[in-house]
């Protein structure tokens, strides 16, 4: 089959595209800048234009929608509703199967754990949005207009997430750089992080399996982890000292009057004043699938971006609060 990654170059789109190749799979990369990874096809397409978007999904059996978008609601609001509409039109055209790899905005704030089942009640603009585009890829679904299967993950962490991955952002790259790490409000906090190689098994077993489609699933993650206990892991990891420094709300929202990426933040900090508990117990039982332990989880991660350290300097922070 070929399998074919709309938005490559990010997290989940490299970590995708290599485990695919792993398995010697027909792997197409789709982006704006023309990404490539050696044994994969390179596509340009720009998927806000419905005629590059269907040439970029044509001949393709499953398309992924993993577009990583600049973390700014204005742009949400214009693009991601074009991206999706274009994406679902492409595949109705072609046949192609759709899977899009969604975060969790659209539930808000959550009182317990986070499951298929959890209600929408998004607390934030960039909430909406995804609620937004989320609704109408399942509404085509459900009038069986394609198949199609929405798969969500936590906060990401590991190998390729680096410039939106918030444990990397505050913690990891600081302690690899010889800082404190950083986090937000209350490190006491359970907090789900999703591992990028799970993320992407789970979405192949998930292509894979005619009974899965038209469908919500979580993607494989391990058991909450407070940040302290995440950060001392890390710190024990690279052999660094587990201090930290913690940014209060009114620190963050005097930070954002500066910096727009801090004030994109702020509406999200619902996130860290209670526990953010994300459930896959339902990918994980009808697989049989065991997440990565966060022991196991962060080593990987280090090895991995102290090669590429090694390799070129690519530790680039998008504000100086998370620096």
């Amino acid at each position: 089959m070929r399998h074919t990654i709309l938005g490559a170059g990010g997290s989940i789109g490299n970590a995708l595209a290599y485990e695919l190749l792993r398995n010697k799979e027909d792997v197409r990369l789709v982006s704006r800048s023309n990404y490539s990874i050696f044994g994969a096809e390179s596509f340009k397409a720009d998927l806000t234009l419905y005629q590059e978007t269907l040439k970029s999904i044509e001949r393709s059996d499953i398309a992924y929608l993993c577009v990583g978008l600049p973390y700014d609601s204005r742009i949400w609001s214009d693009l991601w509703p074009k991206i999706m509409k274009n994406c679902i039109d492409a595949c109705k055209s072609t046949g192609a199967r759709l899977i899009f790899f969604d975060n969790t905005y659209m539930y808000g704030k959550v009182n317990g754990l986070m499951t298929e089942e959890t209600p929408w009640n998004p607390c934030s603009r960039k909430g909406e949005i995804r609620a937004g585009i989320a609704a109408l890829l399942q509404d085509e679904f459900r009038a069986k207009n394609l198949n199609a299967i929405i798969a969500r993950s936590a906060d990401l962490y590991g190998p390729y997430a680096t410039k939106t991955s918030m444990p990397y952002l505050l913690a990891i790259n600081n302690m690899l750089n010889g800082k404190k790490a950083r986090w937000f409000i209350d490190a006491t906090k359970l907090h789900s992080f999703s591992y990028t190689i799970d993320c992407a098994k789970g979405m192949i077993l998930l292509s894979g399996c005619e009974e899965c489609y038209n469908q919500t699933w979580h993607l494989p993650t391990y058991n909450p982890i407070d940040a302290e206990t995440f950060i001392h892991i890390v710190a024990w990891d690279i052999g660094a000292e587990p201090d930290y420094i913690l940014f209060n709300k009114l620190q963050i929202r005097i930070a954002g009057l500066f910096d727009r990426n801090v004030y994109e933040t702020c509406e999200m900090l619902y996130q860290y004043e209670g526990n953010y508990s994300f459930d896959s117990t339902k990918l994980n039982d009808f697989f049989k699938y065991r997440p990565i332990s966060y022991y196991k989880g962060i080593r990987e991660t280090t090895d991995f971006l102290l090669k590429e350290m090694n390799s070129y300097q690519t530790n680039r922070t998008p504000s100086l609060l998370f620096a």
